[in-house]
């Protein structure tokens, strides 16, 4: 498992009962944390970690005999960590990635840029509704491991399933690594209705009108329509959307309050996808020729310096059409 931030910690836990496990942490001092005191009070504070899991600085030690590779790492930092351990890989084992955004620039998912660094390796994505803290806390939780390969995807079924941690399989790679980067940006817009004060209609009809979003630029990156209806879509974006613990929620709570994103950004220990996802979903959308609305309002509050009031009035002023429009 690389990276041991919340999220990558929680699977490195989890897989950790079923098989031998390593967590790399950069910081020495935090891997030390890990594998000492079974603790990560930086990211998980007040949880305790298998005395099973193992943790180290040291990126080679890490993945040099590993049989799956757990990428943890947030997208902005996955191709150079990717570099960096491309050498004491072994070949043709599976790569998993925990990230949710598109990289900037290239606006690639994170299974392709895998793809690119470390060619012949199976390719998966973790994703689904799964927040760390209550994961940790043994509530149960259900995710999807997406992978082309079948017989692969069922043997990651089996290292990260837990009794409180249900694990399904899907071969739609593409949907369920879309849903899970582009839910981060409604979660956004989601979060400023909460900042100004609106109610759960308007809560409601953003994360539906946010599902119908992703799902039309989902199915034209190649997504699959049925897989935005499951865990990697709804499920996914509803807890994203309504949780105290989500990042990207609490990024557009704070703007629904007059913050500007800058201030956000320099407060917060972890990283919120979804900023930097939002100017990537807009190349994106444009590119594909999708309507996107509400990402298209979200884009400007973060990086054109408009209000989120400015955001809702311009939604609002939309012409009327079907609900359907632009899903088939």
């Amino acid at each position: 498992m690389v990276g041991a931030g919340s999220w990558g910690t929680t699977v490195a836990a989890l897989a950790s009962r079923n098989a031998p496990t390593v967590l790399w942490a950069r910081r020495p001092e935090l891997a030390a944390e890990v594998a000492e005191d079974h603790r990560n009070s930086a990211y998980l504070e007040g949880f305790d970690l298998p005395e099973d899991l193992a943790a180290t600085a040291d990126l080679e030690e890490a993945v040099g005999s590993a049989d799956v590779l757990v990428m943890g790492v947030p997208s902005h930092g996955m191709r150079a960590t990717l570099r960096e351990l491309a050498a004491y890989v072994r070949p043709w084992i599976p790569v998993v990635s925990l990230a949710k955004g598109l990289e900037v620039g290239t606006h690639l998912r994170m299974t392709e840029v895998i793809s690119q660094e470390l060619p012949g390796h199976p390719v998966g994505v973790l994703t689904g509704p799964n927040l760390a803290q209550e994961i940790m806390s043994g509530h149960a939780a259900a995710t999807v491991v997406a992978c082309s390969d079948g017989h692969i995807a069922s043997e990651l079924q089996k290292l990260f399933a837990g009794r409180l941690f249900r694990v399904y399989t899907n071969p739609d790679v593409v949907g369920c690594e879309v849903g899970g980067a582009l839910k981060n940006v409604v979660a956004i817009a989601s979060g400023m209705a909460d900042g100004l004060g609106t109610g759960d209609n308007t809560r409601a009809a953003v994360i539906t009108r946010g599902l119908a979003e992703l799902s039309r630029l989902g199915v034209a990156m190649g997504g699959q329509l049925v897989t935005f209806a499951g865990l990697a879509g709804m499920g996914d974006l509803v807890a994203t959307c309504i949780s105290r613990q989500s990042r990207n929620r609490y990024v557009g709570e704070q703007l629904g309050k007059g913050r500007t994103i800058d201030e956000i950004v320099a407060e917060m220990h972890m990283v919120a996808e979804g900023i930097k996802t939002s100017q990537v979903v807009y190349e994106v959308a444009e590119r594909y020729g999708v309507e996107m609305p509400i990402a298209q309002e979200i884009h400007g509050v973060i990086h054109e310096g408009r209000s989120a009031a400015d955001a809702y009035r311009g939604l609002l002023r939309r012409d009327h059409r079907s609900e359907m429009h632009g899903m088939g």
